[in-house]
């Protein structure tokens, strides 16, 4: 079973300072109020792709940590995560687009079961996990529209 959940916000800064800011994951703590700490595991020498830390969240009253790494990036235009956790696989993609002196900045997640169990859970909770993700979507980017439009 596969989940989808897409949403966007319109930023007033330029594109470079958007992607500046949503790729500096060692801050991402100050900036999204869903995150509680963030644990750098890998930093590649150069770019995005591989680099891999832990993220916690507290999600449903409880605190949960996922090991997240950066799959694949284009400079200034997008980069996608993965995390595998309870057997599912999440994939999250940040894009930007611009016009002018604005950012539309876009969060797309996609969470696909792979096992019996997760596909049970997905089956009977569907519909509670998406609005709880695109809750957290929305939120997460609504706080880095904060961030970046106060810098």
């Amino acid at each position: 079973m596969v989940m989808v959940v897409t949403v966007d916000i319109e930023i007033d800064k330029p594109k470079d300072l958007v992607w500046n800011a949503i790729t500096d994951i060692d801050n991402c703590e100050n900036m999204i109020s869903g995150i509680k700490k963030i644990t750098i595991l890998n930093k590649p020498s150069t770019g995005l792709v591989g680099l891999k830390w832990e993220e916690t969240r507290e999600m449903f009253g409880k605190e949960a940590t996922e090991t997240m790494w950066v799959t694949d990036a284009e400079n200034n235009e997008y980069y996608c995560t993965r995390a595998e956790s309870h057997g599912s696989v999440y994939v999250t993609r940040l894009s930007l687009s611009d016009d002018c002196s604005r950012t539309l900045l876009t969060m797309s997640f996609s969470g696909t079961s792979h096992t019996i169990s997760a596909k049970i859970l997905s089956f009977i909770m569907g519909p509670l996990i998406r609005r709880s993700v695109r809750k957290a979507l929305v939120t997460d980017l609504e706080d880095i529209k904060v961030y970046i439009e106060k810098s």
